[in-house]
């Protein structure tokens, strides 16, 4: 990789710090995952990864996604950043798409789905400094997600398993957690900070894994290395920090980490998988196949039939039976 850490803290700074953290972590988990003050669906996610059950969360990119991924029984929904900005924008996941647009897509997706029903969200670098950081994980609660993914790279940021990443120092980037947990811990919502390091690919594994190990002490909920090179460097990821849930994402298509099992990944110890593109992926791969079907056929005929649902059926998924029958209680009365 060619991207290093900005500046290194001394043997004193990091002494200190490590002190402070453990102090803080301490009083984290003094407090009730079930508190009545937190949202609904942060307890639902506070009580999935309390589980010791690995919760699959495919990535929905818009409010349709998010409400397809709830009916097929999954347990929680993650929004990515790569498919927010492919499908709001139709550009690439680096940077472009602003803190207003995703929350922006963040309350589509939290309204289409059950109140309970948990969504975690992509908050990319935070948006800025701690005080960005902050704003963000206060509005990110607020717009209904149950969790947050933040990481530590410089911005402009690079999307995971690409080139080009580079990260902030290692006080920077603690300084970005902690901030992260004071805005969880001052809103009362009871949002999961899940802590991501890049700097597996941006310096090493060993930097990667004293970061994690620095944001669990911070307060972080979660953990999360991304592009981890094996099974090895997995469980290696997974001996930090123990008792702090770890997350993995399968990357489908080609990415740096092995792809896995769910009930692999729950031997090695973590607790959450996100799915990045799967949804994305295929439906871009399904809407280029009905293109070139239509194009196909001089009368712009319609694309085969195992490729498309009845109208019956996409009338149910966009929830006309339940706006009929709301609307007839309404006529009645």
């Amino acid at each position: 990789a060619s991207a290093t850490v900005a500046s290194p803290w001394s043997a004193a700074c990091t002494c200190a710090r490590v002190q402070r953290c453990s102090r803080r972590r301490a009083t984290c988990a003094s407090s009730s995952p079930s508190s009545s003050s937190y949202n609904p669906q942060c307890v639902r996610l506070r009580e999935l990864l309390a589980s010791g059950k690995i919760i699959q969360t495919p990535c929905a990119h818009d409010a349709l996604s998010a409400r397809l991924i709830e009916r097929a029984s999954f347990p929680a929904a993650f929004m990515s950043g790569f498919c927010v900005s492919a499908s709001r924008l139709a550009l690439p996941d680096t940077g472009l798409i602003s803190y207003g647009e995703m929350v922006d897509v963040g309350r589509t997706i939290t309204s289409a789905t059950s109140a309970s029903f948990p969504v975690i969200g992509d908050g990319d670098d935070g948006y800025g400094n701690a005080m960005n950081v902050k704003r963000t994980v206060k509005g990110y609660a607020n717009a209904g997600f149950a969790g947050i993914l933040l990481e530590d790279q410089v911005a402009p940021k690079a999307c995971g398993h690409t080139k080009n990443r580079r990260v902030v120092s290692r006080e920077d980037a603690v300084t970005r957690v902690r901030a992260a947990c004071d805005a969880r811990d001052e809103s009362g919502s009871g949002i999961v900070i899940i802590a991501r390091s890049d700097s597996r690919s941006a310096v090493d594994l060993d930097e990667a894994l004293w970061r994690v190990a620095a944001f669990a002490d911070q307060g972080a909920d979660a953990l999360f290395i991304d592009a981890l090179r094996s099974k090895e460097e997995l469980r290696a990821f997974c001996a930090v920090a123990p008792g702090v849930p770890k997350m993995a994402n399968m990357l489908e298509g080609g990415g740096a980490t092995p792809i896995c099992t769910p009930e692999e990944l729950q031997d090695m110890g973590f607790s959450i998988v996100a799915y990045p593109l799967s949804l994305l992926a295929v439906s871009v791969k399904a809407m280029e196949k009905a293109l070139r079907e239509i194009s196909s056929e001089s009368s712009g005929y319609f694309p085969s039939n195992d490729s498309l649902p009845t109208f019956a059926e996409l009338q149910q998924s966009v929830g006309f039976p339940e706006y009929y029958a709301d609307d007839e209680r309404y006529k009645n009365n």
